[in-house]
């Protein structure tokens, strides 16, 4: 235990945010650096508890406690060995993961949770600047390759696994450059794209080979990868948003979220669809709301308002929601306060009943209607119905699985009742040799179950390619069966 006293003489503290009116004009992460000093204080607050729940809440299994002492002895490069040994992107997962082990560890039980997440971050980030993460080339090619389908987070943390256990891997990527959504989902201010590159030096130096603009199915058909590969991961993602039909859904301005989000990664400011002086309306109150809140604000709109249909929920557990469960909280993420700063809404209890376009086809406005409780089938109140103005909507409201593709099909896999790809307890699919890992086989997902099943599937396509495997395994309730 690092300070026994810890808990009982530190408070839980983060970084201080840059002020709104400075952050909103560039694109950079929004919050300052942390000082050393006080980072010691945050991992002195563990208390390295007899059973670590933070353990059970980590799909990763990441080893906080240890990690947590090591900070707080200063021993920064002990501290990165132990997180790498579960993870291979901290620098990802510490600034875009929810923190299901914040929610689980046992301090917050009845106080602040440890800044788990912040200590995180802070050791890859401190590694990086020391020059601690080198590449790890594999001493033993083994001479089977395998093939990579998507780069998002389940896809490079499986290569990575694959590459270093000595297998020659190929990551193709359809989009232009390598990141899945972590390099067109996830807005600049989120994440800088920095982390993402530098980690891609390192796994290049391994042997990794990536491919871009190679759409898997129709560039490169299923056969020639069976032909070419001994074995294939596929970690797609769950790609297929979901829609919105109501009147005027076809009308010029209202867009998917991951049709605004990635031209806006690509060019900033300057996207193809852009909010400078509009009305904007974000659908859906999870993070792709968040994020399409803080691009539009950058960008220039006019007014933003975040449209969603349940309830507000609650600044503190719910009963129903019982420790160490993760709960469903009221956030205030960086864009809300950013939203609330420049006088927009986020509108609770609500759903769309259509949008009223003007001559030309455009969107100009909103209909909605206020709704009462899930528990009532969020059955509309009479006489709440009103129209807001709405120049550009996006529709944040989750996707529903895998694209069902070119590939999926020439491969012929099977798919389990939620329409993803099934798949067996070691991540194979129905198609031998072909696995899946990630939210393509899970469903949509957080970072670090992305990165849990991409490490767990690698250790499966290694004991598949070679009858034995020295990677990790993760024992994770993710592959779901066949039947």
């Amino acid at each position: 235990m690092a300070d026994p006293k810890g808990f009982l003489t530190h408070d839980r503290e983060l970084p201080e945010r840059r002020p709104v009116d400075v952050r909103i004009q560039d694109w950079k992460e929004v919050y300052h650096d942390f000082p050393a000093a006080k980072l010691k204080q945050q991992a002195a607050r563990c208390m390295d508890c007899g059973i670590p729940f933070c353990h059970n809440g980590c799909p990763l299994g990441n080893l906080i406690p240890e990690w947590n002492d090591l900070v707080y002895r200063e021993d920064f490069q002990e501290a990165i060995e132990r997180l790498h040994a579960t993870n291979n992107f901290p620098e990802f997962t510490g600034r875009l993961c929810p923190a299901p082990c914040e929610a689980a560890c046992v301090l917050g039980i009845n106080s602040d949770p440890v800044a788990i997440k912040r200590v995180e971050v802070e050791i890859i980030d401190r590694a990086f600047a020391e020059g601690w993460v080198r590449p790890e080339p594999a001493a033993v090619k083994t001479g089977r390759r395998v093939a990579v389908v998507g780069s998002g987070p389940a896809g490079l943390a499986a290569a990575q696994q694959l590459t270093r256990a000595g297998h020659g891997v190929v990551v193709f990527e359809r989009a232009d450059a390598i990141g899945g959504l972590l390099r067109y989902g996830i807005p600049e201010f989120k994440m800088e794209k920095r982390h993402i590159d530098r980690r891609l030096e390192q796994m290049r130096a391994e042997g990794t080979e990536f491919r871009t603009s190679v759409d898997a199915g129709v560039d490169i058909t299923a056969a020639q990868l069976r032909a070419g590969f001994d074995a294939v991961v596929l970690a797609g993602g769950a790609t297929q948003w979901r829609d919105l039909p109501v009147e005027g859904r076809e009308l010029r301005g209202v867009h998917q979220a991951m049709e605004y989000l990635p031209p806006a990664n690509r060019d900033l400011a300057n996207s193809e669809i852009n909010a400078r002086g509009k009305h904007v309306v974000v659908i859906g109150g999870g993070d792709t709301g968040a994020d399409c809140i803080g691009t539009a604000i950058r960008q220039g709109a006019a007014s933003v308002t975040q449209l969603e249909i349940m309830p507000r929920p609650p600044a503190s557990r719910a009963g129903s929601q019982p420790w160490p469960t993760f709960p469903t909280l009221f956030k205030m993420e960086s864009a809300h306060e950013e939203l609330a700063d420049g006088g927009g809404d986020r509108v609770y209890a609500v759903s769309t009943l259509g949008f009223a376009g003007d001559a030309e086809g455009n969107v100009r406005a909103l209909r909605l209607v206020e709704v009462e409780g899930p528990q009532n089938g969020f059955k509309p109140i009479p006489g709440t119905e009103r129209e807001i103005p709405a120049d550009l909507v996006t529709l944040s409201m989750g996707f529903t699985g895998p694209e069902k593709s070119v590939l999926l099909e020439e491969l012929g896999v099977a798919y389990d009742k939620r329409g993803n790809v099934a798949r067996d307890a070691s991540y194979m699919t129905s198609v031998e040799g072909v696995f899946s890992a990630g939210d393509i086989g899970r469903g949509q997902s957080l970072i670090v179950w992305a990165i849990a099943e991409g490490r767990a599937a690698a250790s499966r396509v290694d004991a598949f390619l070679t009858g034995e495997t020295a990677l990790p395994y993760p024992i994770l309730p993710t592959a779901r069966s066949l039947v």
